[in-house]
């Protein structure tokens, strides 16, 4: 396929990226940066900015998917999330193109048969430190849900860099009775090989580490 890839510099980006070239696939990749990122003849590594199209726009037409990864880490305000997918969706729809898959969190939407502690720890301490983070990435699914797009949203618990085990569950628009953090690689992996996986078409996926 030919994918356009943004945040491929991150975190789980970066294993998305090294994972789609080794499987063959043709990749665009976004980075403000683009030196960054590797060199492989498989890649275009283009310098731009999601909240920027004009950057990259036109190099999206002609693309089999759209793959987002993109982050914040800070505890300010910040509308990298929304205003970002908002350009993203936009460019899509002009450009026909119609696949798109995206991170976001386990911790927007925590099961209500998650474990007190793992409750209490979120609710009372993560969510609210990272209060900005959360409401934009909230608001990142309603702009992306709204859409006519074929998406599919990602929600991981917390990702760490440990090695890759593909070894995960997953469960389709429902609760995972309970999450354990996940490899970084895991969750670039089940984003890469679930593009054509129809059942994941909009909707929400809960994945954790077995």
């Amino acid at each position: 396929m030919r994918l356009f890839v943004f945040g491929a510099s991150g975190g789980t980006g970066a294993h998305l990226l090294a994972q789609a070239l080794e499987a063959g696939h043709r990749v665009t990749a976004v980075a403000r940066t683009p030196r960054s990122l590797s060199g492989h003849p498989h890649l275009t590594a283009l310098r731009g900015d999601v909240l920027e199209p004009g950057e990259w726009r036109q190099a999206l037409a002609g693309h089999d998917a759209v793959l987002s990864c993109l982050g914040s880490a800070h505890r300010r305000p910040t509308t990298v999330y929304s205003q970002g997918m908002a350009a993203i969706v936009a460019a899509m729809q002009d450009c026909e193109v119609r696949r798109l898959a995206c991170v976001t969190s386990a911790s927007l939407d925590l099961s209500p048969a998650a474990p007190l502690g793992q409750r209490l720890l979120i609710g009372r301490v993560i969510r609210p430190l990272y209060r900005h983070m959360y409401a934009d990435m909230a608001e990142m699914e309603r702009i992306i849900t709204a859409s006519d797009l074929d998406w599919t949203v990602v929600r991981p618990p917390r990702l760490t860099d440990a090695p890759f085990t593909g070894r995960y569950l997953t469960t389709v628009n429902e609760h995972l009775p309970r999450t354990r953090s996940l490899p970084r690689a895991d969750l670039a992996h089940y984003l890469l090989h679930h593009l054509d996986d129809r059942a994941t078409w909009r909707a929400w996926i809960e994945i954790s580490r077995r």
